[in-house]
């Protein structure tokens, strides 16, 4: 990565943040994005997923097929997670004028795996718990940090995701 100063960032969220209430104004419909991302197959069950001019790799654990030569889905899901917090973070403390010195983020999962693998259809296959820390270090009060948690919490597209339920259409077709 890039090294980024306090105040290069300061001016690309600003930046950032005006151009796309310009644009919005302008243009209302440009609020509306799609985001697409293909797979192609590699190894037992490894993906190779593209989305726009970026690739990388999602595989299982060997204990679920035994390639594992990256993250796992449900893993990518959470960095998913805490990447989009961390942006967001930045975004409202630029926002609201509140420093942050430093940010990190982790995020813990628990899933079952009788539902996954069908041993027991009364358990989702999914996390039945998500466990999300950020540390924010800076000059501000815990009440000022908690401000900025709300704004995140509210405005976070990840977090979103997890948090409640959004609607998915399916489609299998044969090629």
């Amino acid at each position: 990565m890039p090294a980024v100063t306090a105040d290069e960032r300061s001016e690309r969220l600003t930046s950032a943040g005006t151009a796309w209430g310009e644009r919005i104004q302008n243009a209302p419909s440009s609020a509306n994005l799609t985001y697409t991302v293909t797979e192609e197959g590699a190894g037992s069950v490894a993906s190779t997923i593209t989305a726009g001019k970026h690739t990388f790799t999602v595989d299982e654990p060997a204990a679920l097929a035994r390639d594992d030569v990256a993250a796992s889905p449900v893993e990518v899901a959470l960095g998913a997670l805490i990447s989009c917090q961390i942006v967001v973070y930045r975004l409202y403390a630029q926002n609201l004028g509140i420093q942050v010195d430093d940010i990190t983020a982790s995020a813990e999962g628990d899933l079952n795996v009788t539902g996954l693998f069908g041993i027991d259809e009364s358990v989702r296959p999914g996390f039945s718990d998500v466990r999300l820390t950020t540390t924010v270090s800076g000059p501000e009060t815990q009440e000022r940090y908690d401000e900025l948690r709300a704004a995140v919490d509210a405005h976070c597209p990840v977090l979103d995701l997890f948090a409640n339920a959004t609607p998915v259409n399916v489609n299998v077709v044969k090629g």
